[in-house]
């Protein structure tokens, strides 16, 4: 190295307080065009996770705009169904929260006489407040509303995709006249889509099942609304870790006030039933080897893409997650921290992998995972 380039070179620490400092500035400006780079993100996830059905369009022998319509057709359609269904319940419970809230006062003072007699003593309001059902239900509406607000612009993103669709059999070979090693590009980015896919896919499926099984136990029950609830379970599913605490609890508060404790009890254990069968028995098996995160780093990143980007990030924090640890085991430099946010047995497997060709310094590929039952 020449006395010039000696000059200009950093020390590790100064290295690292320049990446800490691109970071913040990246994450600051990320924040302050949320309401661009959500709408954006959305056509993106959206425009990858229909590319399957619009391949399978394409191979039975449709033209390109005739499986392209039928894939527009396909959003909106599932969409509007979803966002009507949801109105229209939350409206009819906005209707009845009177009839709900009289109940209530008289639970309150049945509970407050019942504390007073134990020896403990406690405003009725401050009861209230505790166990309000409408009021819990704001916090699961508010996810809901955050992710509404990012579709806002629904008429921009359906237009994005549909640009996104048009240009992705063009994309390839773009890439190839523009990048200078195309083919590890192209294999990343296949990695990407096909690893989005597959969650997408199984994540679908699951929540589905958890919805219809919510709706079929709280009908069964009783408990009013079951079709919003069981809607509101299919869409938080989608939240990692929270979203399924957040859907249950305005049900099982519900069934307290309209039919009493041991139905609120008998609700709760059901959502519990099913998203321990669903979501750490079922969905395990089905995805192999999981996500390829660890469980730490899907809560930090619900966190973190929560905060940049609002609700509409903490339905996309795994995606995106996924997308940037592909993005940084695709470059030496970087898949150290790609093998820091996978779980350990990625770690081992990278670890023998090195042992074993020691002249690489490092797993080149992630262990590989099924995303189809096998």
């Amino acid at each position: 190295m020449s006395e010039s380039d000696r000059s200009f070179a950093f020390s590790p620490s100064a290295r690292f307080l320049l990446v800490a400092a691109a970071f913040v500035v990246v994450v600051a400006g990320l924040k302050a065009a949320a309401t661009l780079v959500t709408p954006f993100l959305l056509a993106v996830f959206i425009a990858v996770v229909v590319q399957p059905p619009m391949r399978f369009l394409r191979r039975r022998g449709l033209p390109g705009w005739a499986a392209l319509l039928l894939v527009v057709v396909m959003i909106v359609g599932i969409g509007g169904a979803m966002v009507g269904l949801f109105t229209t319940s939350l409206n009819e419970f906005n209707a009845s929260l009177p009839e709900y809230q009289a109940r209530l006062k008289v639970m309150n003072g049945e509970a407050v006489r019942w504390l007073d007699h134990l020896g403990v003593h406690i405003s009725r309001d401050v009861l209230t407040s505790m166990i309000d059902p409408a009021g819990i239900l704001g916090l699961a509406s508010d996810l809901i509303k955050g992710l509404g607000a990012a579709l806002a612009n629904a008429f921009l993103i359906l237009l994005t995709v549909v640009f996104i669709l048009m240009e992705a059999n063009s994309l390839p070979s773009k890439l190839r006249v523009a990048l200078r090693a195309p083919d590890a590009s192209l294999r990343h980015l296949r990695q990407v889509l096909e690893t989005i896919n597959g969650y997408m896919f199984i994540k679908a499926i699951t929540s589905l099942a958890t919805g219809l099984l919510v709706w079929l136990w709280l009908r069964f029950l009783g408990v009013d609304f079951a079709a919003m609830w069981a809607t509101l379970a299919f869409l938080l599913n989608f939240v990692p870790t929270i979203g399924s605490i957040i859907a249950a609890i305005p049900a099982v508060l519900l069934a307290l006030v309209q039919l009493g404790l041991e139905s609120a009890v008998l609700v709760a254990a059901g959502y519990l039933l099913v998203n321990v069968v669903i979501g750490s028995v079922i969905e395990p098996r089905v995805m192999g080897r999981g996500l390829g995160l660890s469980t730490l780093v899907v809560f930090v990143s619900l966190v973190f893409w929560g905060y940049v980007l609002g609700s509409a990030g903490m339905f996309l924090s795994v995606p995106l997650t996924m997308a940037l640890k592909i993005a940084l085991s695709s470059n030496p430099q970087t898949r150290p921290i790609a093998i820091m946010l996978g779980p350990e047995v990625e770690a081992r497997h990278c670890a023998d992998a090195t042992r074993s060709e020691p002249g690489k310094g490092g797993c080149d590929s992630e262990p590989t995972r099924r995303h189809e039952p096998g």
